[in-house]
């Protein structure tokens, strides 16, 4: 098995459980970290600097854009949002397996820096699920939870384009298959080409 980790974006409808997905992972296994953004939006109450966001000046910000410094970063209400290059490279080759929780043109943006990224999309077993999580909640208005389903609906047309959907069904055997998953992609020929590369040195020797 490689010792270098796994980079996974893992995306999903909104009300999918995504992030209990993620925090589920994190608890149950040691050999995750969580992607950690950077952004130039202000700290709210309680968020500190490396652990919740990087935070940033805007003109370091776009300093990082030019000098490619991110895998991906987006634009919204005048905040830019990015995933750090280093963080993820520092994280992967000490061997943790790398997660980023972002929506699908995020995902793209990713896997064309890095092929080698692991895209997984986590789903409910039906539209009618999705709707009833939503409107559980019971934070959000029955206009927002429409917004919501329109956004799911245009979204389904980009899920193709993951390695992996995954049935958010049952949480702890959706962590399962999920941990099982990633632990499959250290052995792929893709995350393997130092060891193939190795193996092909060797074999022109004898």
């Amino acid at each position: 098995m490689s010792t270098k980790g796994v980079l996974v974006v893992i995306s999903g409808f909104s009300g999918a459980g995504k992030g209990t997905l993620v925090h589920n992972l994190l608890s149950k296994y040691d050999n995750y970290a969580l992607s950690i953004s950077m952004t130039t939006r202000s700290p709210r109450q309680g968020e500190v600097d490396g652990v919740h966001y990087f935070f940033s000046k805007k003109e370091d910000f776009e300093r990082e854009i030019a000098n490619d410094g991110l895998i991906e970063y987006a634009n919204y209400c005048d905040n830019y949002y990015g995933t750090p290059r280093s963080y993820v490279e520092e994280q992967l080759e000490s061997g943790k397996d790398v997660i980023l929780e972002i929506e699908i043109q995020g995902a793209m943006k990713v896997k064309a820096k890095m092929p080698e990224t692991l895209l997984l999309f986590v789903t409910p077993p039906s539209a009618g699920e999705l709707k009833r999580r939503l409107e559980g909640r019971g934070t959000e208005t029955a206009e927002v939870i429409d917004k919501r389903m329109k956004r799911a609906c245009e979204e389904s047309e980009g899920v193709e384009q993951y390695d992996y959907i995954v049935v958010n069904d049952d949480l702890e055997e959706c962590t399962r298959q999920i941990h099982q998953i990633i632990r499959t992609a250290h052995n792929t020929p893709n995350h393997q080409m130092e060891l193939i590369e190795q193996i092909r040195e060797e074999l022109k020797a004898f």
